[in-house]
């Protein structure tokens, strides 16, 4: 049997699963692993902290649909990139994260060991799906194996594999190559995909909701929204699913009052993908008035929030393909111009409520997009402009990605996620969107962009500080306190960081800025004064 070290057994666990990229910072303790890396072929790229190496391996899970992995030492560093574990299962994004250890026989009792903790296992194990120590190198690749086993078969989320130091640097055999099952992606079983066929089939006011989860099944939900003369709206993570501009799309608006009206007053509401959760509609579930069909990989989805009426357990594409047949044999509506109408005064409705609050806003996001490709990946930020702004009003489509902190809602997620997309899609257009006080959190990452020479603009709505903490002390009564900022020079402080910065007074100013900026390697800063939006 053949012996390899532990970081070698690590490395070539793997490249044996597809990885060719890995993000992360080298340290005294993951020295054996980064010795391998480029033997079997997988590129390093190095953010300057290991939140936004996280971040980027997100982003880079996302766009690809590959789990995306991260390589942290010990201790602190595996702690820096918890925020990051979080919101990947917050997202359902498979992420893997590697470490080394506390030695096999390191005693309980502290002993001030280089970066000890009292266990790296049971901190990760309750913000990732499982936190798996070896104990053996023979027993990395059959972890690793796990790892994308859930990856492939189950809801993905985050893993975290730890290697005590003493393995990565220990010769044993190390055993057969281990590789995850390829299993067929199955649709939910029969009855239940006649009992939901018969309520869309009856429908007269049906409704879809996208989640994250549909994304794969894109094409079918779209035939299936068209064929049922049915109105669309998409969480966050499932924005763009169907393409926003299309007749029957609400776009991202679950939060809306007049979109939850309409939600409530479906007849049957086919859900795909989603958690139907209080950071999609901003408040408590509303009450449904119809029916609720949910199709989702996870079963224990069907009864958390809103339970289904009918629960559909399986692949999301595979599942709609199979609904779509047997709906295909009943008559549709013989138009879907009622629907149309419908989603239109939704629509409209939706935007009144919030058309004074957004218009410093929409503008320059009209403006990104007259520049961005089809295709283009932007990430945005726990920011006003993203979430009020962006989220709602910037059209995306299937053929493109915005990529977004729901749920956990981390801040400083916006720059370092598009390192990772732009690490992933080097041939698309990359755009990340965020505010003043979030993009403080990882600034830094300025410098990975630019030693990278990435070519990457970066949008800052700044308003100096924390604006809707700002919001919400005024709305209360209170005097807001500690949400003001100094002012930040974000413009030189990207031009110290060997990219460019300037200042976009005008969308037109701001269109003409990301035009160069998306053809010039490094980052380009592009701040947005919120007096002047």
């Amino acid at each position: 049997m053949r012996t390899l070290t532990g970081g070698e057994a690590l490395v070539r666990a793997l490249a044996a699963h597809g990885v060719s990229t890995a993000f992360g910072i080298p340290g005294t303790h993951n020295l054996e692993i980064y010795r391998h890396l480029a033997a079997y072929g997988i590129t390093h790229v190095a953010p300057r902290h290991e939140q936004g190496a996280g971040y980027a391996a997100d982003a880079y899970a996302r766009v690809t649909g590959d789990p995306g992995v991260a390589i942290t030492t010990t201790g602190p560093a595996l702690l820096n990139i918890a925020a990051a574990v979080g919101q990947a299962h917050s997202d359902s994004v498979p992420l893997l994260v590697v470490s080394p250890g506390m030695p096999l026989r390191h005693p309980r009792q502290s002993t001030g060991l280089l970066h000890e903790m009292r266990s790296q296992t049971e901190a990760l194990r309750n913000v990732a799906a499982f936190s798996h120590r070896v104990s053996s190198v023979e027993e990395i690749g059959a972890a690793v194996a796990r790892a994308f086993s859930l990856f492939r078969t189950q809801r993905p989320r985050p893993v975290h594999i730890e290697v005590p130091l003493d393995l990565l640097e220990a010769t044993e055999p190390a055993g057969p190559v281990r590789r995850a099952p390829l299993l067929a992606t199955r649709a939910a079983d029969g009855p239940s995909l006649d009992a939901a066929a018969a309520l869309l089939a009856g429908a007269v006011r049906p409704g879809l909701v996208l989640g994250g989860g549909a994304r794969g099944a894109a094409d079918q939900c779209r035939v299936l929204a068209e064929q049922l003369g049915a109105p669309v709206a998409t969480t966050a993570n499932g924005k763009g699913i169907v393409d926003e501009r299309h007749a029957l799309s609400l776009g991202v608006s679950l939060h809306s009052t007049s979109v939850q009206k309409w939600l409530a007053d479906c007849d049957v509401v086919l859900a795909v993908g989603t958690e139907l959760a209080e950071s999609d509609l901003w408040s408590a579930p509303p009450a449904l008035g119809g029916r609720l069909i949910r199709v989702d990989v996870d079963p224990a989805q069907m009864y958390a929030g809103v339970p289904a009426d009918v629960a559909l357990v399986g692949d999301a594409k595979a599942t709609m393909q199979a609904l779509e047949e047997r709906l295909a044999k009943v008559p549709g509506p013989a138009s879907t111009d009622a629907a149309e109408r419908t989603t239109a005064a939704v629509r409209g409705a939706r935007d009144d409520e919030t058309r004074a609050r957004d218009a410093r806003w929409v503008p320059y996001l009209e403006a990104i997009r007259s520049v961005l490709a089809a295709d283009a990946v932007v990430t945005s930020d726990s920011a006003q402009c993203c979430y009020y702004g962006a989220l709602p009003h910037l059209t995306v489509g299937p053929e493109g990605r915005y990529l977004h902190p729901t749920g956990f809602g981390t801040l400083g997620y916006a720059l370092p996620a598009a390192i990772g997309a732009k690490t992933a899609c080097p041939d698309r257009q990359v755009i990340a969107i965020s505010g003043d006080g979030g993009l403080q959190f990882s600034v830094q990452e300025l410098a990975t962009a630019a030693h990278l020479q990435l070519p990457l603009p970066v949008v800052v709505f700044d308003n100096g500080g924390y604006g809707e903490i700002r919001d919400e002390m005024a709305a209360r009564g209170d005097t807001p306190a500690a949400v003001d900022h100094a002012r930040v020079d974000l413009a030189g402080l990207a031009r110290a960081f060997g990219g460019r910065g300037a200042s976009a007074p005008s969308p037109g100013e701001l269109a003409a800025l990301l035009t160069r900026a998306l053809a010039t390697p490094g980052p380009t800063l592009i701040t947005v004064p919120e007096e002047t939006a």
